[in-house]
């Protein structure tokens, strides 16, 4: 359908106003100091680089003591943090704790031995790292929202209590956005978190303090939650590994803030690491009774499944142009799957996804099955029940009195101005989409797509672009299971990436890629490194 002349016009004056406000920003942002780190510096603890199953081995075969091991992220989240300002509360003390309880016990560990152990303990003595958005009792829960800044959990959220009783030793709580409302991790309560290869550089958002940890080094796996890309942009952004799994299989409940309207279906609790061999046991632990739904013990036979690429959404007006080292990585990909594997990729353009901003911003804001329409921005923002004025806050902001920063209070803004009936033609759009996809993939589909327009962005750039979001978010009201996977650098040393997406309950085909990919393309890199 193409644009008419007025909405063609509507989308140059619209670039047009962003480049001026685009200028005025880059004249006002602070310079970097002379002689100031650029990056992290690198990893040098042979420790930190194993994956969190090798770790739970050696632990369990008394070859590592879990102490040495959670001592070695301690002084390397020390070593880091104020750099990144990723982790935004430690428990160090009682992790330690924690890890001489787990070498007391392998010592006393007389039954069955190291099988036993692994099959009821698969973690045991193994740091992580959570989003703060999370529960975990004592620490705090604010989800970067100033008026919560003293709220602590009083229990953990089912998915931190499933790694636990598996064994995790949590580390401590890490950065998101203002309410978890937006693709760089920033909020008045804690600040900004930065990106490990380039500190100038965005770590991403919702999951950026994760996504910033675990790519600088200073954590092996970590949790995340997605509803529109806040799993995979922060991987994608650090460089590493993350599923966005098929929704309501792992339980969301002990998040801040609650979900709403059809906001359930359309997020996913995950697991973030370094490693991808990590991924699929830890997506096992986290999904607790649900596990089965997945088959996740089922062998994939790479061969034997059929390959899509689809490069870009198809010049959507509202995105910008995909970045070409982004096409060419994802290009070599391809090109391995067929030398390597012997299978043909097709390579796809689904017309729907020009759409797919206005099918995303239009399903958020849809009512649950009873009519029950989601709690806006403003209501979370506010206090004690009393939703803020938009407007009034953005006049605030620009006097610098406001508690809120402008990513939120720009989404505030958005929905404060949203009038009318969702739109007809998006729906159908995304409706005809869904059985595209449903018929491409099937249950031996798999589909590659790149995460976001850009590398990272520096620091707040994307409140220019704010619908390069599109990437990620059609996916969560689809509800189709991805693994975002690194493909090495681009020639800023920044990572690069791609999506692997599969039908609903076919988690299991994209986690098998992915192991793949990591070996073919070197998975997570260290940033000091590089």
């Amino acid at each position: 359908m193409a644009l008419t002349y007025f909405e063609r016009l509507q989308v140059w004056v619209r670039r047009a106003f962003m480049g001026v406000l685009y200028a005025i920003f880059w004249l006002l942002s602070p310079r970097p100091t002379a002689g100031a780190p650029t990056k992290v510096p690198p990893v040098t603890n042979p420790l930190l680089k194993l994956s969190a199953t090798q770790l739970a081995k050696k632990i369990r075969r008394r070859e590592l003591s879990s102490v040495d091991v959670v001592q070695a992220y301690i002084d390397r989240i020390q070593e880091v943090n104020p750099l990144l300002n990723a982790m935004v509360k430690d428990r160090f003390s009682a992790a330690l704790q924690e890890a001489a309880q787990v070498d007391r016990l392998i010592e006393e560990e007389t039954e069955g031995g190291e099988e036993a152990l692994a099959e009821r303990l698969p973690l045991l003595g193994v740091p992580l790292s959570v989003k703060e958005s999370f529960a975990v009792q004592g620490m705090p829960h604010a989800a970067g929202l100033v008026s919560r800044a003293k709220v602590l959990a009083s229990v953990d959220a089912p998915v931190v209590s499933y790694l636990k009783r598996a064994g995790a030793i949590p580390m401590g709580v890490t950065n998101t956005p203002e309410l978890c409302m937006w693709i760089e991790s920033h909020n008045r309560l804690y600040g900004l978190t930065r990106n490990p290869y380039s500190l100038d550089r965005t770590a991403g958002g919702s999951s950026g303090g994760e996504g910033s940890l675990l790519g600088g080094g200073a954590s092996v796996f970590g949790v995340g939650s997605d509803i529109g890309g806040s799993i995979r942009l922060p991987c994608y952004f650090n460089g590493i590994f993350g599923h966005k799994g098929t929704p309501h299989i792992v339980n969301n409940d002990g998040q801040h803030p609650l979900f709403s309207g059809r906001q359930e279906d359309y997020v996913s609790t995950g697991p973030m690491c370094r490693y991808a061999e990590d991924l699929l046991p830890m997506l096992k632990i986290m999904a607790g009774p649900n596990a089965h739904k997945l088959s996740l013990s089922e062998p994939v036979d790479l061969k034997k499944l059929r390959f899509f690429s689809v490069p870009h959404d198809g010049g959507s007006p509202y995105t910008s142009p995909v970045d070409k080292q982004l096409i060419q990585a994802q290009r070599k990909v391809v090109e391995h799957l067929e030398a390597d594997l012997g299978v043909k990729v097709q390579e796809l353009r689904l017309p729907e996804l020009k759409y797919a901003a206005g099918i995303y911003l239009t399903l958020m804001g849809l009512p649950d099955k009873d009519g029950k329409a989601p709690k806006s921005m403003s209501e979370h923002m506010g206090e004690e029940g009393s939703p803020i004025c938009p407007p009034l806050e953005l006049v605030k902001w620009m006097l610098g009195r406001s508690s809120h920063t402008m990513a939120a209070i720009g989404v505030a803004l958005k929905q404060f101005a949203d009038f009318g009936k969702p739109s007809p033609f998006l729906l159908q759009q995304k409706e005809a989409l869904e059985r595209r996809l449903e018929e491409l993939l099937g249950s031996d589909g798999v589909l590659l797509y790149p995460p976001n327009p850009w590398v990272a962005p520096k620091h707040h750039h994307q409140l220019f672009r704010p619908f390069n979001l599109a990437y990620t978010g059609i996916f969560n009201v689809l509800g189709l299971p991805i693994t975002q996977c690194p493909l090495g650098l681009s020639r800023e040393g920044l990572p690069l990436g791609v999506q692997v997406i599969s039908w609903k309950l076919q988690d299991r085909l994209t986690l098998a890629t992915a192991l793949y990919l990591e070996k073919a393309f070197g998975g997570w890199r260290d940033p000091g490194e590089s």
